[in-house]
Protein backbone atom coordinates (compact mmCIF):
# COMPACT_ATOMS: atom_id res chain seq x y z
CA UNK A 1 0.00 0.00 0.00
CA UNK A 2 1.29 3.23 -0.63
CA UNK A 3 3.35 5.29 1.76
CA UNK A 4 3.51 2.05 3.78
CA UNK A 5 4.95 -0.80 2.32
CA UNK A 6 8.42 0.69 2.49
CA UNK A 7 12.13 -1.90 3.02
CA UNK A 8 11.35 -2.15 7.29
CA UNK A 9 8.12 -3.31 6.92
CA UNK A 10 8.56 -6.16 4.07
CA UNK A 11 11.44 -7.21 6.05
CA UNK A 12 9.74 -7.73 9.60
CA UNK A 13 7.21 -9.52 7.36
CA UNK A 14 9.56 -11.61 5.29
CA UNK A 15 9.93 -14.17 8.55
CA UNK A 16 6.67 -15.53 7.75
CA UNK A 17 7.67 -17.28 5.13
CA UNK A 18 6.87 -15.14 1.96
CA UNK A 19 9.42 -15.98 -0.76
CA UNK A 20 8.49 -12.15 -2.43
CA UNK A 21 7.66 -9.29 -0.63
CA UNK A 22 6.56 -5.95 -2.36
CA UNK A 23 7.51 -2.49 -2.19
CA UNK A 24 5.43 0.77 -2.67
CA UNK A 25 3.81 1.38 -5.03
CA UNK A 26 6.06 4.20 -6.11
CA UNK A 27 5.33 7.38 -8.28
CA UNK A 28 8.37 7.28 -10.67
CA UNK A 29 8.16 10.52 -13.00
CA UNK A 30 7.20 13.66 -13.05
CA UNK A 31 3.49 13.42 -14.31
CA UNK A 32 2.69 10.47 -11.31
CA UNK A 33 4.81 12.35 -8.62
CA UNK A 34 2.57 15.28 -9.14
CA UNK A 35 -0.29 13.37 -9.11
CA UNK A 36 0.78 12.05 -5.72
CA UNK A 37 1.43 15.15 -4.32
CA UNK A 38 -2.26 16.29 -5.12
CA UNK A 39 -3.46 12.81 -3.62
CA UNK A 40 -1.04 13.67 -0.67
CA UNK A 41 -2.77 17.38 -0.18
CA UNK A 42 -6.08 15.48 -0.08
CA UNK A 43 -5.05 13.26 3.03
CA UNK A 44 -3.97 9.77 1.49
CA UNK A 45 -0.94 8.42 2.48
CA UNK A 46 1.63 8.12 -0.38
CA UNK A 47 5.49 7.89 -0.48
CA UNK A 48 6.56 11.39 -0.93
CA UNK A 49 9.92 10.99 -2.94
CA UNK A 50 11.76 13.68 -5.45
CA UNK A 51 11.70 12.49 -8.98
CA UNK A 52 15.62 12.61 -8.51
CA UNK A 53 15.74 10.37 -5.76
CA UNK A 54 13.58 7.47 -7.08
CA UNK A 55 16.01 5.22 -7.83
CA UNK A 56 18.44 5.71 -5.05
CA UNK A 57 15.60 5.21 -2.43
CA UNK A 58 14.43 1.89 -3.94
CA UNK A 59 18.03 0.67 -3.94
CA UNK A 60 17.88 1.70 -0.13
CA UNK A 61 14.88 0.03 0.50
CA UNK A 62 15.10 -3.21 -1.39
CA UNK A 63 19.11 -3.18 0.35
CA UNK A 64 16.92 -3.39 3.86
CA UNK A 65 15.09 -6.09 2.68
CA UNK A 66 18.21 -8.55 1.14
CA UNK A 67 19.84 -7.77 4.29
CA UNK A 68 19.94 -11.39 5.60
CA UNK A 69 16.96 -12.54 3.68
CA UNK A 70 17.09 -14.90 0.40
CA UNK A 71 13.39 -14.22 -1.49
CA UNK A 72 12.69 -12.03 -3.96
CA UNK A 73 12.11 -8.19 -3.98
CA UNK A 74 9.37 -6.78 -6.06
CA UNK A 75 8.62 -3.15 -6.78
CA UNK A 76 4.86 -1.59 -7.37
CA UNK A 77 5.35 1.35 -9.98
CA UNK A 78 2.95 3.66 -11.51
CA UNK A 79 5.01 5.91 -14.26
CA UNK A 80 2.83 6.89 -17.34
CA UNK A 81 6.39 5.60 -19.72
CA UNK A 82 8.08 2.44 -19.64
CA UNK A 83 11.43 4.17 -19.57
CA UNK A 84 11.62 4.68 -15.50
CA UNK A 85 10.29 1.28 -15.15
CA UNK A 86 13.37 -0.34 -17.24
CA UNK A 87 15.82 2.28 -15.01
CA UNK A 88 14.57 0.88 -11.85
CA UNK A 89 15.04 -2.92 -13.14
CA UNK A 90 18.30 -2.12 -13.60
CA UNK A 91 18.81 -2.46 -9.48
CA UNK A 92 20.59 -5.42 -8.36
CA UNK A 93 18.50 -5.81 -5.59
CA UNK A 94 15.27 -5.90 -7.16
CA UNK A 95 14.35 -8.66 -9.15
CA UNK A 96 10.57 -8.06 -10.20
CA UNK A 97 8.89 -4.57 -11.73
CA UNK A 98 5.66 -4.53 -11.45
CA UNK A 99 3.64 -2.49 -14.01
CA UNK A 100 0.40 -0.89 -11.75
CA UNK A 101 -2.57 -0.68 -14.07
CA UNK A 102 -4.00 -1.23 -10.71
CA UNK A 103 -4.42 2.79 -9.01
CA UNK A 104 -8.19 3.99 -9.14
CA UNK A 105 -6.90 7.24 -7.50
CA UNK A 106 -8.27 10.04 -10.06
CA UNK A 107 -5.32 11.80 -10.00
CA UNK A 108 -3.57 8.63 -11.58
CA UNK A 109 -5.97 7.27 -13.93
CA UNK A 110 -6.42 11.16 -15.12
CA UNK A 111 -3.06 11.10 -16.61
CA UNK A 112 -3.76 7.48 -17.71
CA UNK A 113 -1.78 5.70 -15.71
CA UNK A 114 -2.95 2.83 -12.94
CA UNK A 115 -6.52 1.36 -13.33
CA UNK A 116 -6.54 3.72 -16.88
CA UNK A 117 -4.35 0.89 -18.61
CA UNK A 118 -7.42 -1.35 -18.37
CA UNK A 119 -9.38 0.91 -20.54
CA UNK A 120 -6.65 1.17 -23.46
CA UNK A 121 -5.88 -2.42 -24.40
CA UNK A 122 -3.11 -1.77 -27.27
CA UNK A 123 -1.26 0.65 -24.73
CA UNK A 124 -0.95 -1.70 -21.91
CA UNK A 125 0.58 -4.24 -24.48
CA UNK A 126 2.86 -1.82 -25.66
CA UNK A 127 3.91 -0.56 -22.33
CA UNK A 128 4.28 -4.23 -20.69
CA UNK A 129 6.00 -5.07 -24.20
CA UNK A 130 8.20 -2.56 -24.12
CA UNK A 131 9.33 -3.61 -19.99
CA UNK A 132 9.82 -6.94 -20.61
CA UNK A 133 12.10 -6.49 -23.83
CA UNK A 134 14.33 -3.98 -21.99
CA UNK A 135 14.33 -4.89 -18.38
CA UNK A 136 16.83 -6.48 -16.36
CA UNK A 137 14.43 -8.04 -13.93
CA UNK A 138 11.36 -10.54 -14.29
CA UNK A 139 8.03 -8.39 -14.98
CA UNK A 140 4.77 -8.30 -13.31
CA UNK A 141 1.72 -6.17 -14.32
CA UNK A 142 -0.79 -5.95 -11.20
CA UNK A 143 -4.58 -5.30 -12.44
CA UNK A 144 -8.00 -5.27 -10.58
CA UNK A 145 -10.65 -7.35 -11.86
CA UNK A 146 -14.67 -6.37 -12.53
CA UNK A 147 -14.03 -2.83 -13.78
CA UNK A 148 -17.13 -1.97 -15.68
CA UNK A 149 -16.38 -2.12 -19.58
CA UNK A 150 -13.29 -4.09 -19.20
CA UNK A 151 -12.97 -7.59 -20.19
CA UNK A 152 -10.67 -9.25 -17.54
CA UNK A 153 -9.73 -12.63 -19.73
CA UNK A 154 -8.65 -10.30 -22.94
CA UNK A 155 -6.55 -8.03 -20.66
CA UNK A 156 -5.18 -11.08 -18.74
CA UNK A 157 -4.22 -12.49 -22.36
CA UNK A 158 -2.97 -9.07 -23.42
CA UNK A 159 -0.46 -9.39 -20.66
CA UNK A 160 0.51 -12.86 -21.08
CA UNK A 161 1.14 -12.02 -24.75
CA UNK A 162 3.04 -9.22 -24.14
CA UNK A 163 5.66 -11.16 -22.33
CA UNK A 164 5.07 -10.43 -18.38
CA UNK A 165 6.24 -13.40 -15.79
CA UNK A 166 3.40 -12.96 -13.21
CA UNK A 167 -0.33 -11.40 -13.60
CA UNK A 168 -1.10 -10.27 -10.24
CA UNK A 169 -5.22 -9.71 -9.96
CA UNK A 170 -6.58 -8.31 -7.04
CA UNK A 171 -10.15 -10.18 -7.35
CA UNK A 172 -12.17 -7.48 -6.28
CA UNK A 173 -15.75 -8.02 -6.09
CA UNK A 174 -18.06 -5.02 -5.95
CA UNK A 175 -20.66 -4.94 -3.06
CA UNK A 176 -18.84 -8.31 -1.69
CA UNK A 177 -16.45 -8.15 0.98
CA UNK A 178 -14.91 -11.27 -0.23
CA UNK A 179 -12.84 -12.09 -3.64
CA UNK A 180 -13.81 -13.11 -6.72
CA UNK A 181 -13.11 -16.74 -6.90
CA UNK A 182 -14.33 -17.59 -10.15
CA UNK A 183 -12.53 -14.85 -11.88
CA UNK A 184 -9.50 -16.35 -11.05
CA UNK A 185 -10.92 -18.96 -12.24
CA UNK A 186 -11.31 -18.31 -15.35
CA UNK A 187 -8.57 -16.13 -16.05
CA UNK A 188 -6.48 -19.59 -15.07
CA UNK A 189 -8.71 -21.15 -17.58
CA UNK A 190 -7.51 -19.16 -20.26
CA UNK A 191 -3.93 -18.16 -19.74
CA UNK A 192 -0.64 -19.81 -18.78
CA UNK A 193 0.74 -17.02 -16.86
CA UNK A 194 2.02 -17.81 -13.64
CA UNK A 195 -1.03 -16.07 -11.87
CA UNK A 196 -1.03 -14.21 -8.28
CA UNK A 197 -4.50 -13.95 -6.29
CA UNK A 198 -4.72 -10.95 -4.24
CA UNK A 199 -7.86 -9.64 -2.01
CA UNK A 200 -9.70 -10.33 0.79
CA UNK A 201 -7.11 -12.89 2.12
CA UNK A 202 -7.69 -12.83 5.53
CA UNK A 203 -7.12 -16.38 6.97
CA UNK A 204 -5.59 -19.69 6.24
CA UNK A 205 -9.23 -20.40 4.23
CA UNK A 206 -9.30 -17.88 2.70
CA UNK A 207 -5.87 -18.24 1.41
CA UNK A 208 -6.52 -21.55 0.50
CA UNK A 209 -9.47 -20.86 -1.61
CA UNK A 210 -7.86 -18.62 -4.06
CA UNK A 211 -5.40 -21.50 -4.35
CA UNK A 212 -7.77 -23.90 -5.24
CA UNK A 213 -9.65 -21.53 -7.29
CA UNK A 214 -6.47 -21.79 -9.91
CA UNK A 215 -4.19 -19.16 -8.86
CA UNK A 216 -0.35 -20.12 -8.55
CA UNK A 217 0.35 -17.51 -5.58
CA UNK A 218 -1.20 -15.51 -3.31
CA UNK A 219 -0.95 -11.67 -2.50
CA UNK A 220 -1.86 -10.00 0.97
CA UNK A 221 -1.51 -6.94 2.54
CA UNK A 222 -4.10 -5.71 4.98
CA UNK A 223 -3.75 -9.27 6.59
CA UNK A 224 -0.44 -8.35 7.70
CA UNK A 225 -0.66 -4.32 8.28
CA UNK A 226 -0.29 -4.53 11.87
CA UNK A 227 3.59 -6.22 10.85
CA UNK A 228 2.30 -9.74 11.88
CA UNK A 229 0.46 -12.73 10.16
CA UNK A 230 -2.46 -14.53 11.66
CA UNK A 231 -1.60 -18.09 9.53
CA UNK A 232 1.21 -20.00 8.51
CA UNK A 233 2.12 -19.37 5.11
CA UNK A 234 3.17 -23.43 5.03
CA UNK A 235 -0.30 -24.54 5.04
CA UNK A 236 -1.39 -22.87 1.84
Amino acid sequence: MAGITDGTFCKKMSKYGFDMVTIGGYNVDKETINAGQSIIRRGRPEFDIKEENITSTIKRESTIIKDEWEGKVSVNLRSTSPDQVIEISKINEIDVVEINAHCRQPEITDIGCGQALLHDIEKLHDFTRNVVKRAQSKVSVKIRANIENVDDIEISKVIEEAGADYLHVDAMKPGFNHADLNIIKKIKENTEIFLIGNNSIRDLKSAQDMIYAGADGISLARAAMNGRLSFDLSLV
